[in-house]
């Protein structure tokens, strides 16, 4: 259970040191990313800039002034008839997993996607043994969408990638023209 004082908000440029040492965290530990090497610092203020720029959200978790796990929505892909579909990322400090931080991490976003007009989320999940993750996008009504099978070479290993989606608002019942793009 998250701690009382645990808040979801946007981030910061304040935050980005924070947020750069749980990605680089997670790129030199984990599966999640098939990134390699941590990007530095500036790359990363440069990708969290790109997604504000956007109109998207970067949130953060906090709890007594600690940022413990970000999130953030991409498009899915660049091409224009992709521009409902959202990609979600959740990156959780090792001392925040299985808090339930990355449930209000995901909700906040998935509500903030819908509320910029998105109709699907999804989850591009790497290695199909990222049973946390999985679960967590089950919990919030994601549906197993499908699995790319050894298409990342990390830690001497193959590597799958889970594909996760859920609808948000009307999702696909209702034409686009009736949502902001």
């Amino acid at each position: 259970m998250p701690a009382p004082s645990l808040l979801v908000r946007p981030s910061a440029p304040g935050d980005l040191a924070a947020i750069h040492a749980i990605y680089a965290h997670a790129v030199l530990h984990g599966t999640g990313t098939f990134e390699i090497e941590p990007p530095s610092p500036d790359e990363m203020a440069r990708r969290r800039d790109e997604v504000l720029a956007r109109g998207l959200p970067w949130l953060v978790a906090e709890a007594n002034g600690a940022v413990l796990g970000y999130a953030y929505a991409t498009p899915f892909r660049p091409r224009p008839a992709y521009r409902y579909s959202l990609e979600d990322s959740i990156y959780l400090s090792p001392q925040a997993q299985g808090r339930g931080i990355g449930r209000l991490l995901l909700a906040e976003l998935m509500a903030r996607g819908q509320a910029s007009g998105a109709r699907q989320m999804l989850a591009v999940i790497g290695d199909s043994g990222n049973q946390a993750s999985m679960a967590l996008h089950r919990a919030l009504g994601f549906r197993p969408a499908g699995t790319l099978q050894s298409v990342g070479w990390k830690f001497g290993r193959w590597l799958d990638v889970v594909l996760m989606q859920r609808a948000l608002g009307p999702g696909d019942h209702r034409p686009a023209a009736e949502t902001q793009p």
